[in-house]
């Protein structure tokens, strides 16, 4: 499956004017990398990838429609995952915001 574009569209258009901002095709879908940083992605396996705090993964899974990410059947604290439907309105404002206040926050990658 490809990556959603029209959700991609929505995204680049909330970053619009970040500094630092870089889009690179990752795990089979298209990431929105700040400062060298992934920050969020529209998901080569639909909906969003989003990268946050890992120390606010749990409480973020029991209060959102959020799930961990599992990579090779481990669940990657920090990456979460939701479908489109979970992000179609004003609710991708708030994810994006997040992800980028949690890339904001790392070392800048050259």
């Amino acid at each position: 499956m490809a990556y959603d574009e029209e959700l991609a569209g929505r995204i680049r258009a909330l970053l619009a004017g970040e500094s630092r901002l870089e889009e690179k095709k990752m795990f089979g879908g298209l990431a929105f990398l700040v400062n060298g940083n992934m920050a969020v992605a529209a998901s080569g396996q639909g909906g969003l990838l989003a990268r946050v705090d890992p120390a606010a993964s749990g409480e973020l899974v029991a209060t959102t429609p959020a799930e961990e990410m599992v990579r090779r059947e481990r669940p990657m604290k920090g990456w979460l995952r939701l479908d489109s439907k979970d992000v179609d309105g004003d609710e991708l404002d708030v994810w994006v915001e997040r992800c980028l206040a949690f890339a904001r926050s790392l070392p800048v990658k050259r």
